[in-house]
């Protein structure tokens, strides 16, 4: 499976004009990189302009708009995140999408950040989501989300071999961005695919280092600090072969914890 990051700068408060540059990053990606598979990061449309949202925040229209992206290129697409508006309120939403476009799932971002103010703006959502992309089982986080890891031993345990997270992790915490990417893969012994903006915004700077962790703990390929597409080529099949070799789930002894 060859899956390609994109690590890009987002533009404040804008929606169409970064709804232009992931076109161009996607049509790079699908063409020039071969991909099977496409991520973005978290809130991509709008950036953190909170206070904005209600005015900028998508109702639909882009959510049709990515689905007809992956089937144009023919990809699997994991849509980063965007501000999702709903009757109940504004969602940190991704989106998934297989190659002919159908949304095969959505997931809201359950755990807000009040360092970044999230839960004065955001609704939590309130469901996890798994999807499977070529036979295998995948699921997707966001952000903070990473720091909860009995959320993510819960995805493991229901049998995802792949985690996906997008996100925006400001300067100055990448040792937290970096160590914690790899415990999630480590212990739950899956691939991480970690996508991380760069560039400024909202008093905040964004430093990148996207990366793709196998389930040993290895950095296969990690980004640098501007916008860039990492590309990088897995082997699911490599999950069972460490699950096998460190039986960590069969050991596992839940009713003293």
């Amino acid at each position: 499976m060859r899956i390609s990051l994109i690590q890009m700068d987002v533009d404040f408060g804008h929606p169409e004009r970064n709804q232009q540059r992931v076109k161009e990053w996607v049509h790079r990606a699908a063409l020039e990189e071969r991909a099977d598979v496409v991520v973005l990061p978290e809130l991509w449309n709008t950036a953190y302009d909170l206070k904005r949202l209600e005015e900028i925040a998508d109702a639909g229209d882009l959510r049709k708009w990515l689905g007809q992206l992956a089937n144009e290129f023919g990809i699997y697409f994991i849509a980063g995140s965007i501000a999702n508006k709903k009757d109940s309120g504004i969602y940190n939403t991704t989106f998934v999408f297989q190659p002919d476009g159908t949304e095969i799932a959505s997931y809201s971002k359950v755990h807000l950040f009040r360092l970044m103010d999230e839960e004065k703006y955001l609704q939590p959502g309130e469901k996890k989501s798994l999807f499977s992309i070529h036979g295998h089982l995948a699921g997707s986080i966001i952000c903070y989300d990473l720091r909860f890891p009995e959320y993510i031993r819960s995805l493991a345990l229901e049998g995802a071999a792949l985690l996906f997270v997008p996100a925006q992790w400001p300067v100055p915490r990448l040792n937290h961005w970096r160590v914690l990417n790899q415990a999630r893969a480590i212990e739950n012994q899956m691939y991480v695919v970690a996508v991380n903006r760069v560039g400024e915004g909202g008093g905040n700077q964004f430093f990148g280092h996207s990366m793709v962790i196998d389930p040993w703990g290895k950095i296969l390929a990690e980004g640098g600090e501007k916008e860039e597409i990492l590309t990088v080529e897995i082997d699911l099949d490599e999950v069972n072969r460490v699950r096998k070799t460190i039986p960590v789930f069969e050991d596992r002894r839940p009713e003293l914890y």
